[in-house]
């Protein structure tokens, strides 16, 4: 509503003039055109026809209209924007031209249970029509965005595929190669020990030589327990020298790790959208065809 504006108009025409009747749950607005002297009547949809658009309407069914406004009882002048439904709740002035018409609205409250339940039923037609109109439309616009978004992150992810297979290889042979040294040290180990054991030394000495050997071995695991809070198993030892080796590698040839995992994320996401997208309760298959796919 607009501030309190006084309607200039020079004659008061009773309610009777103007009528408001529901008729399948829509108001008819009845009135007299004043040049051409015939009652015309106009169906409005409350919830998105504004005043301006009424007034409008009647201005084109008579072209003799130069002034067309709506006033509220106490004077004040009701904004165009104002929505039907708004304006048919409480009395008002239609002015046109010179002349104002009293308008008294009938209380929606009073209509009765069965305009009620009708206007329920259109409403829910209505949505149902643009639902089965606009569904399909949608899905493809939407199919067609995902599509757009799945192919620039898959361009985004080729060279960093590249890059990051060139590093796993790098560090795969590094970690294999880790391997192989520890195997010959342990060999070499238990050579040294037999030799010593059986050609240079008897057991009596060597006894307590294995001993602490054995005993540093056990220091040597629960120092790895304490530094890194995990068992020595070997293949998780393993993995985590690979780690070692791959962020090192990746910090030299300036491979973003946490933009890598970012994009794999989002390329997820994506492929997990269009494959509910495409599901065959949202294309709106045939329940023949959804149970073939099943």
């Amino acid at each position: 509503w607009r501030g309190r504006e006084q309607a200039p108009y020079s004659t008061l025409v009773p309610s009777d003039e103007v009528t408001v009747n529901y008729r399948h749950g829509l108001p008819v607005i009845t009135l007299m055109l004043p040049t051409r002297s015939e009652r015309c009547q106009f169906t409005v949809k409350p919830v998105v026809t504004t005043v301006g658009a009424f007034l409008q309407d009647v201005q084109r069914e008579d072209k003799g209209i130069e002034r067309a406004e709506v006033f509220a009882t106490d004077g004040s002048k009701v904004s165009d924007a104002t929505l039907m439904e708004v304006l048919l709740m409480n009395d008002f002035k239609l002015v046109i031209n010179n002349t104002a018409y009293s308008v008294s609205p009938p209380v929606k409250d009073k209509l009765s249970s069965e305009h009620a339940t009708e206007m329920e039923d259109i409403k829910s037609l209505v949505h149902r029509l643009f639902v089965a109109l606009n569904l399909e439309d949608h899905q493809i616009r939407k199919e067609r965005e995902l599509l757009q978004k799945l192919d620039h992150l898959k361009g985004e992810l080729l060279p960093l595929e590249q890059m990051k297979a060139k590093i796993m290889d790098s560090a795969d042979a590094k970690t294999s190669r880790l391997l192989w040294v520890g195997l010959a040290l342990m060999s070499t180990q238990g050579g040294a020990l037999a030799w010593l054991t059986w050609w240079v030394y008897s057991w009596d000495i060597m006894e307590p030589v294995t001993y602490f050997i054995t005993y540093g071995s056990a220091m040597a695991f629960y120092a790895y327990f304490v530094l890194t809070k995990q068992d020595y198993i070997y293949p998780h030892a393993k993995d985590r020298q690979f780690l070692h080796y791959f962020y090192r590698k990746s910090k030299k040839q300036r491979f973003n790790v946490e933009r890598y995992n970012k994009l794999k994320d989002d390329l997820a996401e994506v492929e997990e959208s269009l494959r509910r997208l495409r599901q065959p309760l949202h294309l709106r298959l045939p329940i023949q065809e959804i149970s073939d796919k099943d």
